[in-house]
C-alpha cells in the first residue's frame, strides 16, 4: 500500500450507529387510526396508540383469528352467562392476558362488575417504557357493543 493510499484510509472516518434519545417527550410509538372523528390527523403516538391497540384487541372474539384461534376475548361468549365468581376469575384472566400480550404494557389490578345490561371491566395498567400507572375501562353491552373510557 503506497502512502498516499495510507494517507486516504487515515482521512477517512466512519461514524458510528447513533440512537435517537426516546424520552418521555418524543414520539417513540407511531400508529395510525380513523376510528377517533374528533382528532384533527389520523396518527396517533405513545400513549394512544397503546391504548389504541388494546381496543381493537377486545373487538376481536377468541376463534376469530384463524391463524391464532387463543387470540381475542372470550367476554363476547360469556356476556348473558350468569355471573358467577369463577366466570369474574375466567374473565379476569383473560382481560390480563390480553393486555399483557402488548410488551409496552402490563395489567395490575383488573375488576369485572355487572353492568347494566351487560359488564364492566376496569384494568390499572402499567406503561412500561415510561412507568405510568393509568386507570381503563371496558364497557361490553348486549345491545350497543363496545365502549371504553
Amino acid at each position: 500500500m503506497s502512502t498516499e493510499e495510507k494517507r486516504l484510509y487515515q482521512e477517512i472516518t466512519v461514524k458510528g450507529n447513533t440512537r435517537p434519545d426516546y424520552g418521555l417527550g418524543s414520539k417513540t410509538y407511531k400508529g395510525f387510526s380513523t376510528v377517533d372523528p374528533d382528532q384533527s390527523g389520523f396518527n396517533l403516538y405513545d400513549f394512544s396508540i397503546i391504548k389504541q391497540d388494546i381496543i381493537n384487541h377486545f373487538h376481536i372474539r377468541q376463534g376469530e383469528n384463524l391463524s391464532n384461534p387463543n387470540f381475542g376475548t372470550i367476554i363476547w361468549d360469556v356476556l348473558y352467562e350468569p355471573l358467577t365468581e369463577r366466570l369474574k376469575q375466567i374473565i379476569v384472566d383473560n382481560v390480563t392476558q390480553i393486555v399483557n400480550y402488548d410488551p409496552r404494557v402490563n395489567a395490575v389490578n383488573v375488576t369485572v362488575d355487572q353492568y347494566e345490561s351487560g359488564l364492566q371491566v376496569e384494568a390499572e395498567l402499567v406503561f412500561l417504557p415510561y412507568n405510568i400507572v393509568e386507570q381503563m375501562r371496558f364497557t361490553f353491552d348486549q345491545s350497543n357493543g363496545f365502549l371504553t373510557t
